[in-house]
């Protein structure tokens, strides 16, 4: 983790989006301000039409925000969104022509690296991602978890900075999203990489993050932000304690929902 000091990675300050269709105006996000350091996993949670995927467009330099600023990069660590981000989305997206390891390498054929180094990285993130034993299998011949991993591989081969993960696990079944997070939870850890994690669930969102950004919709604006300070490593037990109940009270609560 980046010492508490540290001039932030990125900064996000009153930011809004407004989408035109048809003479209407749609307020996508509005509000959102945010400070995130190098290192840290934010979750950003909250229902669906709420802006989630809105603000990681704006961070992917996808779109423009039509208000407040965006910086992202500082003195030490300069951005180019081009080359710096990392995308995984709730489908795979693999390509089903292309075995595992020639998916995860897809990034740096396009950026344009060294094959021979960019090879071997593959491996050790297979290796990273559970995934060492089915480099030469092909998408259809893995399970939705396993090909999420492999996704997750081919974000982080070309060394971004800025991995956004927008309801990866969104898909999968509750056990194997479960396995996910502790394993996304220790490739966080392993990589130390800066992760902006979209979800709708509130307790994916307060076991994963070390700061949470709690977003509404209707209208579509940022209604919280607060860091997790649940000690790492975390294991599925922590859902039982009392901490961890205080955060997801928090959350619920913040979205107008009475906590089970």
């Amino acid at each position: 983790m980046a010492g508490m000091m540290a001039e932030p990675f990125i900064r996000l300050n009153n930011v809004r989006k407004v989408y035109r269709a048809q003479g209407q105006e749609f307020m996508a996000v509005s509000n959102v301000t945010m400070d995130i350091t190098e290192g840290e996993l934010v979750a950003l949670v909250g229902p669906s039409g709420c802006g989630k995927t809105t603000v990681l467009k704006i961070l992917a330099g996808l779109h423009d925000a039509d208000g407040g600023s965006v910086q992202i990069g500082n003195a030490q660590t300069p951005f180019n969104p081009g080359r710096d981000v990392g995308m995984v989305f709730q489908q795979s997206l693999l390509l089903k022509w292309r075995t595992i390891l020639d998916n995860v390498l897809l990034p740096a054929e396009i950026v344009g690296l060294p094959m021979k180094a960019a090879r071997t990285r593959a491996r050790e993130l297979l290796q990273m991602v559970g995934l060492a034993g089915h480099k030469d299998k092909y998408p259809q011949q893995l399970s939705g978890g396993m090909q999420q991993r492999a996704a997750i591989a081919r974000a982080f081969i070309h060394d971004p900075k800025l991995i956004l993960m927008d309801e990866p696990f969104g898909a999968l079944d509750a056990l194997t999203r479960e396995q996910m997070n502790l394993e996304m939870q220790r490739i966080w850890r392993e990589s130390g990489k800066t992760i902006i994690f979209v979800t709708h669930s509130i307790q994916e969102a307060v076991f994963l993050s070390s700061h949470c950004a709690v977003l509404t919709a209707g209208p579509a604006q940022m209604a919280d932000y607060f860091p997790v300070d649940l000690a790492f490593p975390r294991d599925l037990s922590i859902k039982t304690t009392d901490g961890f109940g205080v955060y997801s009270r928090r959350i619920y609560a913040k979205l107008g929902l009475t906590a089970p």
